[in-house]
């Protein structure tokens, strides 16, 4: 279990490829890390596997590589680390669990005095999970909804001339704070760049308790 608040920018340092799975290695500040740890790298739980000098490796399945960005990462590439939660930890985000429920791409973003506005496609399978004004991570992070693209609130932030995507395209927005912009890998991610979302769990526990 994950809070979205990213402790880290690590680097891919190494990406080994296999038949039905890959090995990354990633630097970062593990050292108090251990073979067997979970740490969320872009929003995705990984167990460490080997704890190297200034790094650790971790063993992606096909089925991770298939329904997140990480099958895309190359050397070089920066990533999200987050540590899992403790139970005495405090809860600065929500509750992320590391598996992602769908990948998405960035639409646009707007820069602002000091924040940017950012767009990102919304997949149609997980889209009513997601509300203005509640929890979404995004690669790992977690964001508050500002505005939804079947929302009738929208405001000027959300017209038509801030999307280069089809008009019918469902998207949310987020808005992304100067200490977020500088601490993640969201600073520099474009449009066309594809993103890891996991939504709010609760919101699933909901639907499965009200089917019943």
């Amino acid at each position: 279990m994950f809070t979205g608040i990213v402790e880290e920018l690590g680097e891919v340092a190494g990406v080994e490829h296999y038949a039905d799975s890959a090995r990354l290695t990633i630097q970062g500040s593990v050292d108090d890390a251990s073979p067997g740890d979970s740490i969320a790298v872009n929003g995705v739980c990984l167990t460490v596997t080997a704890i190297l000098a200034g790094s650790f490796t971790a063993d992606v399945m096909r089925e991770t590589l298939d329904r997140s960005s990480l099958g895309s990462l190359t050397p070089g590439a920066p990533v999200n680390l987050e540590r899992s939660v403790r139970l005495a930890d405090r809860l600065g985000g929500h509750l992320v669990q590391g598996h992602v429920d769908a990948t998405a791409r960035i639409i646009s973003r707007s820069p602002g005095e000091r924040w940017d506005i950012v767009r990102v496609s919304l997949p149609d399978e997980i889209s009513r999970y997601v509300v203005q004004k509640g929890s979404i991570a995004v690669d790992g992070v977690s964001l508050t909804v500002s505005a939804l693209s079947d929302d009738n609130t929208d405001d000027d932030n959300t017209d038509d001339d801030n999307t280069d995507g089809n008009a019918d395209e469902q998207w949310f927005e987020v808005s992304l704070i100067p200490e977020t912009l500088k601490r993640t890998t969201l600073g520099d991610r474009q449009p066309g760049d594809a993103v890891n979302l996991e939504v709010d769990v609760i919101a699933k526990y909901v639907e499965r308790l009200v089917r019943k």
